[in-house]
């Protein structure tokens, strides 16, 4: 019977793995504490990625909040408002407008207000 050697794709492997944790400190680089880091700083990564998505939505809300109280209206207030005027802009673009161009975002809020006063 034909004997399997696995060198080659064994080494593959452990340099594609080995690549994944360079600057991982002391022992974390050898090779089974390189496994269970890479795997944790895989899971990290992972959970980072949807972390990533909570924290800018609540930065994009601190925006629009702040640049609204200028106009004397909170932001629940406002969200419910474009809401009944059917304005459709996302926060990512209302903060960005807020931010850049507050001439821009004031014209907004003073639609929305005006569709509601309506």
């Amino acid at each position: 019977m034909a004997r399997v050697k696995r060198a080659q794709i064994s080494r593959v492997r452990k340099n594609r793995l080995y690549k994944r944790v360079k600057g991982f400190f002391l022992g974390r680089q050898r090779l089974r504490q390189a496994m269970e880091h890479s795997d944790r700083a895989k899971r990290f990564a992972f959970r980072g990625r949807k972390e990533k998505k909570r924290l800018f939505r609540a930065l994009w809300i601190v925006r629009i909040n702040a640049a609204l109280r200028a106009s004397g209206v909170t932001y629940s207030r406002f969200i419910y408002m474009m809401k009944v005027a059917n304005v459709k802009l996302d926060r990512k673009i209302l903060a960005d407008l807020a931010l850049n161009d507050p001439a821009g975002f004031a014209a907004v809020v003073k639609t929305v207000q005006a569709a509601q006063a309506a």
